[in-house]
């Protein structure tokens, strides 16, 4: 039981349920246990644990969320798989346990993260659990859920190596559109096809968010990757598929979302720099010196050096995540860390006599940085 755990010397870990540590190897053991939901609205956070010694280990294992998930191993080696997890793994297949995985409905995120996991490896939802998951959405499930928790499994799946089959489950199953309804309704939204031969913008959006993953193992840029576009989900369709103004409206929409999240500010920060400025990066070829200073100071490029290597990751990912452009070169990007660089080496120490009055430092300091991101494009 419990209590007799810590009299064995065992020290008690973990608050939502018991986990003991060895009093010498320092190894965890979690008793048998079960799990008796208190309240819908907390959404399986808190539900009743009962760890007692007349807890079997099936049952145990039946709280567990999926089949694969549900195995374990005797001393002598013998698996235990009474739920035919070993069967799943052996087709690739994301199999419920019992009706009890409705009970928290976190355990939707849960399988989509598995999904992006192992969809390499041929892992896919099972017919009956997508359709429990279809059942659980519409029923307003998903509702319940705390802002913290999502956001918690939405920043452990922008970390797999692919994140994209994470957002596709999601859709598949309609939790999209209540979590992320700002990315949800981007998928049947046209692009111009001589920019982006894929033509759908949720498509474009999987491919960037794959892209950012690749060139960055940072959550922030693929953050920012997966919400650049957030305003062409709002362009009306009269107008398709011309998306001006995009950028701007998604700013809003970016700021939307990291309020209802509760998103830190760091990802938010980087996100509202993306979607507003990313065009202008990927036409940086055509700005003129000044236009391209002046973003930098935008970006506070010269301040947060470390973020502004974070936007332009992000904005290569925009452009390489379309249709045959995988593998193109990006300037645009070197053109811009050339002159951040050059300007940032701008000796400034003297820059109060120069300017003569106070009034005129910050014109005195644009005009050099302007002088040396002229020098950089020659």
């Amino acid at each position: 039981s419990v209590d007799q755990m810590p009299a064995l010397g065992y020290r008690l870990v973990g608050k939502d349920f018991p986990v003991f540590l060895h009093p010498e190897t320092g190894e965890e053991y979690a008793l048998a246990r079960t799990r008796r939901q208190l309240e819908p609205s907390r959404a399986g956070a808190d539900g009743r644990v009962q760890a007692e010694p007349e807890v079997t280990l099936e049952q145990d294992l039946g709280r567990r969320d999926l089949t694969i998930n549900a195995l374990a191993q005797a001393a002598d080696g013998r698996l235990i798989d009474p739920y035919g997890g070993r069967r799943d793994l052996e087709r690739r297949i994301l199999r419920h346990v019992s009706p009890a995985f409705r009970e928290d409905p976190l355990r939707v995120l849960r399988l989509a993260r598995f999904a992006a996991r192992y969809a390499d490896l041929g892992f896919r939802p099972a017919p009956e659990t997508q359709a429990l998951m279809q059942e659980m959405v519409a029923a307003g499930d998903l509702d319940a859920l705390v802002p913290e928790r999502v956001w918690q499994e939405l920043v452990g799946a922008l970390g797999e190596a692919r994140p994209s089959p994470f957002f596709e489950t999601l859709r598949g199953c309609g939790a999209l559109a209540r979590i992320l309804p700002e990315v949800d309704r981007l998928w049947g939204v046209p692009q111009p096809a001589n920019w982006h031969p894929e033509i759908d913008t949720g498509v474009h959006t999987m491919m960037v968010v794959d892209c950012a993953a690749r060139l960055s193992p940072q959550p922030e840029t693929r953050f920012a990757a997966l919400t650049h576009d957030l305003g062409k989900g709002t362009t009306p369709p009269e107008q398709w598929p011309s998306h001006r103004g995009h950028d701007e409206r998604g700013v809003a929409l970016v700021d939307d979302l990291c309020a209802r999240l509760k998103v830190p500010n760091r990802f938010c920060g980087l996100a509202r720099l993306v979607a507003r400025h990313h065009c202008k990066v990927n036409r940086a070829e055509e700005l003129r010196p000044n236009t391209l200073l002046r973003l930098l100071d935008d970006l506070d490029a010269f301040r947060r050096p470390e973020r502004f290597q974070q936007f332009l990751l992000a904005c290569e990912a925009d452009f390489r995540g379309r249709a045959g452009f995988e593998d193109r070169p990006y300037p645009q990007a070197e053109r811009f860390r050339r002159a951040q660089a050059a300007a940032a080496a701008v000796d400034l120490s003297g820059v109060a006599g120069i300017a003569r009055r106070p009034e005129l430092i910050p014109e005195t300091v644009h005009r050099l940085r302007l002088g040396a991101v002229k020098a950089s494009d020659g």
